[in-house]
């Protein structure tokens, strides 16, 4: 899984060749001019090595070349900057798209089972964090192993003897390191889950503020925030102070050796193996050596929540999608409506069946009403249907092919839904009912809308079906949503129909306008109408009762309440007192 993590962010900077090569140029020729700049500094001390006895042209030749020198260690610098913030953000660019396409993918049952917060702080937080890393880590990563190795070669130039004090630091510097890290890791991933955590709950909170408000749980609610707000607080801090701990401590060691080899060097210039220019240089590069171990354990805070980020975001990306088509599968050329449910087990979760041995046929053009009980699996009836879950066992059939060995996407595109919960998009209310037709042209959205009587409102609007709907919405009533979702079911003109508590948010005299226009709609096309609301349900071919994921009784409107059985209890339930 750590392999994992940081191939995946590794792979997606590769795809862009260019720029990395261009940072690697720019890092090898910083790296150059840093490593020239040291030598050229200890020759012209030699140069002023005793009083009267300076070489003032030499020094100006030097000084002359450490300004070039120096000059293009900083274009080189610069460029390698630019380069590093283009490479950041078209790797988390990369990385985000390929998180979206993922989702697109994934099967319905993932987004059951995430909370949406979590969700979008892996597309945001966790982005951030990546990149954040990157600005810093890029530079580093390619200028550290060149310097480090350039330093070396210098100061074996320079005294083997010397350098080989430096070097026995890095052990010493690495083993710090290592042992505060393998302690902050843990805290970097449950630092991120916490933010995961916190952030579902905090979108939970604002989504739902209408009911938090209603019911007075303002205070329960900033309660339990608190409380996860805490947890966030505690993983964070104790992840920041490990972190923070780190490049301290390798800092200390760094110096120690700086010391000794400043003392060492001075008994080496005095004893005549090097110069006073070649232990100023010497110090110099041993300070070189020491920069790009101190640089990493100084953004090691942004390398280790990035890669507990990279961790959250690999795990989404590894999940299974939805079962790809099977190889050779085609799509119906034309659609009557017969769908066949045969020997139908499913459930949600292993063991817990919820349909067992389903069976169902449903004729051409007719229009099936399907109630029960709150949990008796009617929901989950269409779910199975459009492929939003996989059966267990048994087939559904639509015109005799089984819907398992057509592609996915095609049979999609046979059903029309329109579901409890109206949704809209950022955009005209003219692109939201064409959704579901993007090159439908006014005159077939204005008919469309006038067919599910949403004419009338959006004619009001201050700039009609150019009206931006925003916030999901937010802009308008649930009702005014609802037809709009319907308005779009229409204009699609699917050969089936599926109206889930389509009606539910209507006030009752919209619902007997909208209604007129789903019994056109719903006239030769083979319909499934969910609903709690039984008056809704009369004038269906056929309405089947449903409980515990299994039919238990099925007919007419007039034969199901002579028979006196589930129909007509829950029938005379709601017109107990009409």
């Amino acid at each position: 899984m750590k392999k994992g993590a940081v191939w995946l962010v590794f792979s997606h900077a590769l795809r862009y060749p260019f720029q990395m090569a261009g940072a690697i140029l720019c890092a090898l020729g910083s790296v150059a001019a840093s490593l020239i700049g040291p030598r050229l500094i200890g020759e012209a001390v030699d140069a002023m090595a005793s009083q009267g006895a300076v070489d003032f042209a030499l020094v100006g030749r030097i000084v002359m070349e450490l300004a070039f020198v120096y000059g293009i260690y900083s274009l080189a610098l610069w460029c390698l900057s630019y380069l590093s913030n283009r490479i950041a953000y078209l790797t988390v660019k990369a990385m985000r798209s390929d998180l979206f396409d993922k989702m697109g993918a994934l099967p319905l049952s993932f987004f059951d089972s995430v909370a949406y917060g979590d969700t979008m702080g892996r597309f945001v937080a966790d982005m951030d964090a990546i990149a954040d890393a990157l600005l810093q880590g890029v530079s580093v990563l390619f200028t550290g192993v060149a310097t480090i190795v350039g330093a070396v070669f210098f100061m074996l130039g320079i005294d083997p003897l010397i350098t080989l004090i430096v070097l026995a630091s890095t052990p010493l510097s690495i083993l710090v390191s290592r042992f505060i890290v393998m302690r902050s890791q843990k805290m970097f991933r449950e630092q991120a889950r916490a933010q995961g955590v916190l952030g579902g709950y905090a979108e939970e909170m604002f989504s739902g503020q209408r009911v938090v408000q209603a019911f007075g749980r303002e205070e329960a609610a900033a309660a339990d925030f608190q409380k996860l707000n805490d947890e966030l607080y505690s993983v964070g801090l104790k992840a920041q102070l490990y972190s923070a701990s780190i490049n301290p401590t390798t800092r200390l060691v760094n110096n120690i050796a700086y010391a000794a080899v400043g003392a060492v060097a001075c008994l080496a210039a005095i004893d005549g193996r090097v110069t006073v220019g070649g232990v100023s240089s010497f110090l110099i590069y041993a300070g070189v050596f020491a920069k790009p171990f101190n640089e990493i354990t100084g953004v090691f805070t942004q390398i280790q929540a990035a890669f507990a980020s990279s961790q959250r975001i690999g795990q989404m990306m590894s999940l299974q999608p939805e079962a790809p088509d099977i190889p050779g599968s085609v799509p119906l050329k034309s659609v009557r409506g017969r769908i066949e449910f045969k020997h139908v087990f499913f459930s949600y979760t292993p063991g817990q069946t919820l349909i067992s041995d389903f069976d169902l046929s449903v004729e051409p053009g007719s229009r099936i009403a399907i109630v029960g009980r709150t949990g008796a699996g009617k929901t989950t009836i269409v779910n199975l249907l459009m492929r939003f879950y996989e059966l267990e066992s048994g087939s559904i059939l639509l015109d005799g092919a089984d819907i398992a060995h057509l592609p996915r996407e095609e049979l999609r595109k046979c059903f029309g839904m329109v579901l409890q919960d109206a949704w809209l998009f950022e955009g005209t209310v003219a692109e939201n009912i064409a959704y579901g037709r993007p090159g439908a042209v006014r005159e077939e959205i204005v008919k469309a809308a006038k067919a599910a009587d949403a004419h009338g409102f959006v004619s009001r609007l201050p700039q009609g079906y150019d009206t931006l709907v925003s916030d999901a919405g937010e802009n308008f009533s649930q009702g005014q949503r609802q037809l709009l979702t319907i308005a779009r079911v229409m204009l699609a003109d699917p050969p089936v129909l599926i109206l889930d508590e389509a009606t539910s948010s209507i006030d009752t005299r919209t619902e007997r306008r909208v209604q007129r226009a789903f019994e056109a709609m719903m006239r030769g096309r083979t319909s499934f109408v969910i609903a709690h609301r039984l008056s809704t349900v009369r004038e269906a071919d056929l309405i089947v009762v449903m409980e515990k994921g299994n039919i238990i009784e099925s007919g007419a409107h007039e034969e199901l309440l002579e028979r006196g059985g589930a129909y007509a209890s829950l029938y005379n339930s709601q017109f107990a007192q009409s």
